[in-house]
C-alpha cells in the first residue's frame, strides 16, 4: 500500500481494474491467483515461418505455451497428424511442445522437410502456432567445366557470368583471381546484383589476371570456386607502351573508338519491378560505353527519398530501405559520357503482405458481460479474414447463441462460463499470411486483496500522500474507503479516490491519523484491508547557521538546532561547498553545532547543515569568510580585524499599554565596526508559532524604542544588531506580552470572483494574518448578488479563504463583498468587487474566413466576428488551427501535427507565418474564451508556393592527402520545392591572403565532390547551398582541416610572409656560402699545381717496400709526366688502366698502405690488399691528403 514504489503486481491489478470491452489483460502474477484461476492456452514461443536448418545438426522446431491447467501439445505435418511416438528419432521436450529430431544414430534430414504446425490444448481451448516450413540448407557443388579464353577487342563491353549453383539460402557471390587476390572494382569494372562481373569497356591491363567466381554458403561456411576465366584482349598498342600509359586521353591514344552509352543490365529502355512493403528496393543500371559512363538516378514527379535512399556499386545501384506505398512510381537511371546519354525507366510497384491494423487481444470477462474480438489487417491486395475456434473453422464449430460474427469482428453478448475458448484469426493474401490467437476467458472470482494486511504508513504533516489498495475480482469489484471503521465513504474535500481505488489525501493534518479500511465488493462477496496512518511532525532547523567573517587561526562555531518528531531518528550532517564535509581533528561536530579550531584559508566557503530523518529533511546554509593576517597595518583601525557585532542582551518591556510597549536592550560589542541598525522582530504563538517576523528598524545609536502593537496578539520580541560586516545573532527572546482584543480594523484583500465551472462562481481572498485578526475566532462574511438587478444580498460565513456559489447562469457579473469578523465584532464596511460566474464554451465559429497567400511562408486571414452572446464568456482571442496536409513533393513525408496562431481581442484579420513552402495546408478557426475553444469553422485549404531550400545537412570536409579534398553532404531537411541543384563556392586562403574564388554547380542528385589542391600549404573555405527555381537557400560554410604541422603556425606563416627562398637575407647567405666554397676550390687547385709533397703517413712501422723511392720521409714526389702507368696497375689492350680489385671507400684510401696517385692527385691505382690493411690496424694511421680532405681541413 505504500505510495513511493508500488510492487509490480500493483500495476497488473490496476490494468484489470480498468478493463473494458475487448481489453487485453494479463492475470496478476501472484502465485496464489495464478494457481487458482483457469486460463486457456497462449503460445509464448515458436520457430520462424521459414525455418532453414543446418543438415549437420539436430533439428529443433520450437513451440512453447502457457495456460492453467498446463497445456498438452501435438503436431501436424503437411496438414496431417504427426505421430511423434512412432519415430525413434523424434522427441518432444518435457513441459514443452518443442520437437527435437536427432540424427546421431543416422538418418537423412531431407526426409523431414515439410510444413509443421503446433497445437497447445487444455480443457478451455486450443491455441495454434504459425505454419512452420522446415527446409534443410543446401550447398551443391559447382559443375566442372572447361572455359576457353575469352577473346575481346579493347574498348568493347564484356560480361563474365557466374551462374552459381542454387543453394538454400542463396550464397554470397564475390570475384577473385585463382591466386585468391580480390578483383579491383570501380565504375568501369563491377559486380552486379546477380553475381555477374561487368566490364563497361575492356582495357588491355584487364588480361593481367584471371577471374574466378566464388560462392560462400551460410550454414556450411564453405566457399566454392568456379574455374577461372582468362581474357585475351586484342589491341593496337602493347600495354607497356610508356608513351601512352599516362596519356590524358587514354582511349583515343590507344586507338579505341569512343562510343555512346548502352545498357548491359537491364536490357532495353524500360522495365518493371515489384517489391513488398517493408523490404528493401534495389534498382540497378549497368552501362557500357567509351569513356566509362556516369550513372545518375531520378524519380519522376519528385525527389528521391533522401532519408531512405542510398547509392551503391559506384552509383550503379539505388537502394531504398523499408519501402512503403509512397515509394511506388517511375524511377529512371541516366547513363552519360561525353559522347551522349541514355536512360532506362523502371516502373516500381509496391505490394504488401498482410500487416496488422488491429490485432486481436485476449478477452477476460465476467459472467453476463459483453465483449468483442477485432481482427483488422491491411495489405495489397486486400487480405481475406478467416476465423477459427480451437483450431477448427468457425463455420464447423458448434453454434453459440451468445456469439455473432460481423466480418473482422466477433461480438460476445451475455457471456457464460461455457463461452471460454481460443479463437484464431488468419488473414492472408498472395504474398503471405498472419495468424493470431486470442482467448476468451470468463472468470467468476470473489474479491480478494493483493497487498499485505495491516500495513503501517508514516507521513509528514501537511504533505500529500496516497494509499493504494490493489485488489482483484470478477466481475470488477467496487472499492470504498472508511476511516476508523466508521462514517461514510471517504471522497471529496481533502480526499480523492482514483478509479483504480487509490485514496489520495491532499494535505495531511494531525486529525488524519488513524486506521483506514478499503472494502472491495462484487456480487460474489467482499474483501477488505486496513492500513494504519501515522502523522509525524516535520523536521525543521529553527536555529540556522549564519554567515561569519573570522580571522585566520581563531575558532568559529556554526549553530544548527533542529526540531523533529521524537519518534523518528534524526541524523545531522554537514556539507562544505555542496560536498560532504570530512570532519578532521580540527573540527568537532555536535548535535546542534559544528566547531572549527584554528581556522585556515582553506576553511572558507559555504557550509550546509542537513537534518534528515527517514521521512524528510531540512537544509540551512551559511558562508564562512576567513580574513588573512594584516602584516603591515597603515593605522590602528586597519590593524584590528572587523567582525559582526555581538548579540544584544537583557531585553526589557516597560510602559505596557493596549496598543504599544517600550522595548529596551543593552548593545553587544561592535567588534571594530560601528553598529548602524537594530532590527526588532516578533513571534506570536497562535497562527504561526515559532516563526519570527520583522517588526521595525531603528538607528544604531538607540537602545530603546516604543513598539506599536496589534490587538489580541501574544507578542515575544528579539533584537538583531547590524554593522557593515553583517548581522549579529538574534538576542534571547523577551518575555511575552498579550494585547487585548478588538473588532477587525480591515478586511481581507485581493477579493476575486471567478467561475471554475459553467454554473458556479468561486469567491477567493487573501486571509488576514495574526496582527490583523484583532481577536479570536476570525471569520469572513461573504455577500453576493447579480449586478444591476437590485436583488437582496446573499451571504455566508466562511472560516477559510474561498467560497463557491452554485447554480449560477453562464458568465453573469456579480457584486461581491467580503467582511472580516471576530468575537469582538465586525470589521469596517467592505468595498464592492465585480466578479463573473463561470464561462461555457463558445457556441459559434467565425464565418466567411478568407485566405490570401502573402509569400511561401505566410498567409493573411480575414473573418467575420461572432455575436457577443455566443461567446458565453470573455473573448480571449480568435484562434487559427492549421496543419500541413502534404508536401507537393510526393516522396516527402510531412508531420501533420496541428499548430495554432492566436489573434487576441476582437480582431478581424491576422497573419499566419512560419509555414513550410510548397505544401498543402488545411485551416480551421475557432473563438476562444476562458473555458476553451468553440466549434470549428469550415475547413479551408490553401497551398504555399515554392520557396528556397534550407541548408544542406551534414556537410563534411575531409582531406585524405595533401593533393585532394573530399566533400560530402546530404540533401536539405526542407527542400521547400523541387531542387534544381547545388552551388559550391570555394577559395584558397593562407592566413589573411585570399585566393581566387571558384564556383561549381551540381545536379540535385550529386552529393559528393573532390577538389584538387593547387598547393599543399593553403587551406580552403567552402560555401554550399541548394537551389530551387526560386533561388538559392541558406548556405553552410566549412573549412578544410589544417595539416598537422599547421596546428601551431609560426609567426611568419600566420602573418602571411613570402616564401623563405624569396627573402633577401636568405639569398645573400647562399651567395656567401657559394663564394667560400669557390675560394676553397681555388686554393686546393693551386696546391695541386705546385706538385708539392703530400704526406701519406706520419709514422709507419711497416716499410713501404723496395719500390718506394721516398721511404725515408714517408712522402710521394708527383712528377709532371702524363700517361705514365702507376706501379701495381695493369694496362688493358686499349691503353686504359684496369683495376684488379673492387673499389673501396675514401675511408680505405686514408687508412690503406701502398697506393699510387697520378699527377693531378687522383687515386686510381691498385688498392692496398686486405692483408696489408690488417697489418697496420692498431698503429697510428696516416691520412692521404686528397682535394676533399684539403677542403675539410681549410673549412
Amino acid at each position: 500500500m505504500a505510495r513511493p514504489q508500488p510492487p509490480p503486481w500493483v500495476h497488473a491489478a490496476v490494468l484489470l481494474c480498468l478493463l473494458g470491452l475487448g481489453g487485453a489483460i494479463e492475470i496478476p502474477m501472484d502465485p496464489s491467483i495464478q494457481n487458482e484461476l483457469s486460463q486457456p492456452p497462449t503460445i509464448t514461443k515458436q520457430s520462424v515461418k521459414d525455418h532453414i536448418v543446418d543438415p549437420r545438426d539436430n533439428i529443433l522446431i520450437e513451440c512453447e505455451a502457457k495456460g492453467n491447467p498446463a497445456p498438452s501439445f501435438h503436431w501436424t505435418r503437411n496438414s496431417r497428424f504427426f505421430n511423434v511416438a512412432k519415430d525413434p528419432r523424434v522427441s518432444m521436450r518435457r513441459r514443452s511442445g518443442t520437437l527435437v529430431i536427432d540424427f546421431r544414430s543416422g538418418g537423412r534430414p531431407e526426409e523431414y522437410e515439410g510444413e509443421y504446425q503446433c497445437f497447445a490444448r487444455n480443457k478451455f481451448g486450443t491455441a495454434l502456432s504459425n505454419r512452420i516450413r522446415l527446409q534443410v540448407s543446401k550447398s551443391p557443388l559447382w559443375p566442372k567445366e572447361n572455359l576457353d579464353p575469352v577473346v575481346v577487342q579493347e574498348g568493347a563491353p564484356l560480361t563474365l557470368q557466374c551462374n552459381p549453383p542454387p543453394g538454400l539460402p542463396s550464397p554470397v557471390i564475390f570475384w577473385m583471381s585463382s591466386s585468391m587476390e580480390p578483383i579491383t572494382q570501380d565504375k568501369r569494372v563491377s559486380q552486379g546484383h546477380n553475381g555477374d562481373l561487368y566490364f563497361s569497356n575492356v582495357m588491355v591491363q584487364d588480361m593481367q589476371t584471371d577471374y574466378s567466381c566464388n560462392a560462400r554458403f551460410h550454414f556450411t561456411h564453405t566457399i566454392q570456386q568456379k574455374n577461372p576465366f582468362t581474357l585475351k584482349v586484342l589491341t593496337n598498342h602493347p600495354y607497356n607502351d610508356s608513351s601512352l600509359r599516362n596519356h590524358p586521353d587514354m582511349y583515343s591514344a590507344r586507338g579505341v573508338s569512343e562510343r555512346t552509352p548502352s545498357f548491359m543490365y537491364p536490357q532495353g529502355t524500360a522495365s518493371s519491378q515489384m517489391v513488398l512493403r517493408g523490404m528493401d528496393l534495389l534498382l540497378e543500371c549497368i552501362a557500357s560505353g567509351v569513356p566509362t559512363p556516369d550513372i545518375a538516378w531520378y524519380k519522376k514527379g519528385g525527389d528521391l527519398p533522401s532519408d531512405k535512399a542510398k547509392f551503391e556499386n559506384f552509383n550503379k545501384a539505388l537502394r531504398i530501405t523499408s519501402v512503403s506505398e509512397e515509394d511506388s512510381g517511375e524511377y529512371f537511371c541516366l547513363a552519360s559520357n561525353k559522347m551522349g546519354s541514355i536512360r532506362h525507366t523502371i516502373s516500381v510497384r509496391v505490394k504488401a503482405a498482410p500487416y496488422w491494423l488491429d490485432e486481436p487481444k485476449n478477452l477476460i470477462l465476467a459472467p453476463g458481460e459483453d465483449g468483442r474480438l477485432v481482427c483488422r489487417a491491411n495489405g495489397n491486395p486486400k487480405p481475406t479474414v478467416q476465423w477459427m475456434v480451437n483450431g477448427e473453422p468457425l463455420q464447423s464449430a458448434p453454434p453459440n447463441p451468445n456469439r455473432e460474427v460481423a466480418g473482422d469482428t466477433i461480438i460476445f453478448r451475455d457471456t457464460q462460463i461455457s463461452s471460454r475458448a481460443v479463437y484464431q484469426c488468419n488473414t492472408s493474401n498472395e504474398h503471405g499470411y498472419l495468424l493470431a490467437n486470442a482467448f476468451v476467458s470468463v472468470l467468476d472470482v470473489p474479491p480478494r486483496m493483493m497487498s499485505p494486511r495491516n500495513q503501517l504508513i508514516r507521513v509528514i504533516l501537511y504533505n500529500r500522500t496516497r494509499l493504494d489498495c490493489p485488489f482483484f475480482g470478477s466481475p470488477i469489484p467496487t472499492l470504498r474507503w472508511f476511516k476508523n471503521g466508521q462514517g461514510s465513504n471517504l471522497d471529496g474535500g481533502n480526499y480523492h479516490v482514483y478509479e483504480n481505488g487509490s485514496l489520495e489525501i491532499k494535505m495531511i493534518r494531525k486529525e488524519d491519523q488513524g486506521i483506514y479500511t478499503c472494502v472491495a465488493t462484487n456480487i460474489l462477496g467482499k474483501a477488505e484491508n486496513q492500513v494504519r496512518l501515522e502523522v509525524k511532525d516535520p523536521t525543521r532547523i529553527f536555529r540556522m547557521p549564519e554567515d561569519q567573517v573570522v580571522k585566520r587561526g581563531t575558532t568559529v562555531q556554526l549553530e544548527c538546532r533542529v526540531k523533529h518528531d521524537p519518534s523518528l531518528k534524526l541524523t545531522v550532517s554537514w556539507l562544505k561547498d555542496d560536498q560532504p564535509l570530512y570532519i578532521g581533528n580540527r573540527m568537532k561536530k555536535e548535535d546542534d553545532s559544528l566547531t572549527i579550531f584554528g581556522v585556515a584559508e582553506r576553511d572558507q566557503g559555504s557550509y550546509t547543515c542537513v537534518a534528515s530523518t527517514e521521512l524528510d529533511q531540512d537544509l540551512a546554509k551559511a558562508y564562512l569568510t576567513v580574513l588573512a593576517d594584516q602584516t603591515t597595518p597603515t593605522n590602528r583601525l586597519a590593524a584590528l580585524p572587523k567582525g559582526r557585532p555581538d548579540r544584544p542582551r537583557d531585553l526589557e518591556l516597560t510602559d505596557l499599554a493596549e496598543r504599544s510597549v517600550r522595548l529596551t536592550w543593552i548593545p553587544g560589542d561592535d567588534n571594530n565596526s560601528p553598529i548602524t541598525d537594530y532590527v526588532v522582530q516578533f513571534e506570536e504563538d497562535q497562527f504561526q508559532p515559532g516563526v519570527w517576523h520583522d517588526h521595525s528598524k531603528f538607528p544604531g545609536s538607540v537602545n530603546s524604542a516604543v513598539l506599536q502593537l496589534s490587538p489580541y496578539v501574544n507578542y515575544q520580541f528579539r533584537v538583531i544588531a547590524v554593522n557593515e560586516v553583517g548581522s549579529s545573532h538574534p538576542s534571547l527572546p523577551s518575555e511575552r506580552y498579550r494585547t487585548s482584543g478588538a473588532p477587525p480594523e480591515s478586511n481581507p484583500s485581493d477579493v476575486k470572483g471567478e467561475g471554475t465551472r459553467k454554473n458556479n462562481m468561486e469567491i477567493t481572498w487573501t486571509p488576514m494574518n495574526a496582527t490583523s485578526a484583532f481577536g479570536p475566532n476570525l471569520r469572513y462574511i461573504v455577500k453576493w448578488r447579480r449586478k444591476e438587478t437590485r436583488e437582496t444580498w446573499n451571504n455566508a460565513t466562511v472560516w477559510g479563504s474561498r467560497y463557491v456559489v452554485g447554480q449560477t447562469p453562464v458568465y453573469v457579473p456579480y457584486e461581491i463583498r467580503v467582511q472580516a469578523e471576530n468575537d469582538f465584532g465586525k470589521g469596517p464596511e467592505p468595498d464592492t468587487v465585480i466578479g463573473y460566474s463561470g464561462e461555457d464554451y463558445p457556441r459559434a465559429a467565425p464565418t466567411d474566413v478568407k485566405i490570401r497567400v502573402l509569400n511561401s511562408t505566410a498567409i493573411n486571414l480575414q473573418w467575420n466576428r461572432v455575436y457577443s452572446d455566443t461567446v458565453q464568456g470573455q473573448l480571449r482571442e480568435y484562434r487559427a488551427y492549421y496543419w500541413r496536409e502534404s508536401s507537393l513533393l510526393k516522396s516527402l513525408w510531412v508531420s501533420q501535427k496541428r499548430q495554432q496562431a492566436g489573434f487576441p481581442g476582437d480582431r478581424l484579420r491576422g497573419v499566419v507565418s512560419r509555414l513550410f513552402p510548397y505544401s498543402n495546408y488545411k485551416l480551421e478557426m475557432v473563438v476562444v474564451n476562458g473555458r476553451g475553444d468553440g466549434p470549428r469553422s469550415e475547413t479551408k485549404e490553401f497551398t504555399t508556393p515554392e520557396g528556397v531550400p534550407s541548408a544542406p545537412r551534414r556537410f563534411r570536409v575531409r582531406q585524405p592527402n595533401l593533393q585532394t579534398i573530399n566533400l560530402e553532404w546530404d540533401h536539405p531537411e526542407h527542400p521547400n520545392g523541387i531542387l534544381t541543384g547545388y552551388s559550391l563556392r570555394y577559395l584558397p586562403f593562407n592566413g589573411t591572403k585570399l585566393g581566387k574564388q571558384m564556383v561549381e554547380n551540381f545536379s540535385p542528385n550529386q552529393t559528393k565532390f573532390t577538389v584538387q589542391r593547387a598547393d599543399p600549404v593553403s587551406r580552403y573555405r567552402f560555401t554550399l547551398s541548394a537551389r530551387t527555381q526560386v533561388g538559392s537557400g541558406e548556405a553552410v560554410t566549412e573549412e578544410s582541416p589544417a595539416a598537422p604541422n599547421e596546428a601551431t603556425p609560426t609567426a611568419a606563416y600566420t602573418n602571411n610572409q613570402p616564401d623563405i627562398v624569396t627573402q633577401g637575407w636568405f639569398i645573400g647567405l647562399m651567395c656567401a656560402i657559394a663564394l667560400l666554397v669557390l675560394i676553397l676550390l681555388i686554393v686546393c687547385f693551386i696546391k695541386r699545381s705546385r706538385g708539392g709533397k703530400y704526406p701519406v703517413r706520419e709514422k709507419k712501422d711497416v716499410p713501404l717496400g723496395p719500390e718506394d723511392p721516398k721511404e725515408e720521409d714517408g712522402s710521394f714526389d708527383y712528377s709532371d709526366e702524363d700517361n705514365k702507368p702507376l706501379q701495381g696497375s695493369q694496362t688493358s689492350l686499349d691503353g686504359t688502366i684496369k683495376q684488379q680489385e673492387s673499389d673501396d671507400s675514401l675511408v680505405d684510401y686514408g687508412e690503406g698502405g701502398e697506393g699510387q696517385f697520378n699527377e693531378d692527385g687522383s687515386f686510381i691505382g691498385q688498392y692496398t690488399v686486405k692483408k696489408d690493411k690488417e697489418e697496420t690496424e692498431g698503429n697510428e694511421s696516416s691520412e692521404a691528403t686528397s682535394p676533399v680532405n684539403a677542403i675539410y681541413s681549410l673549412a
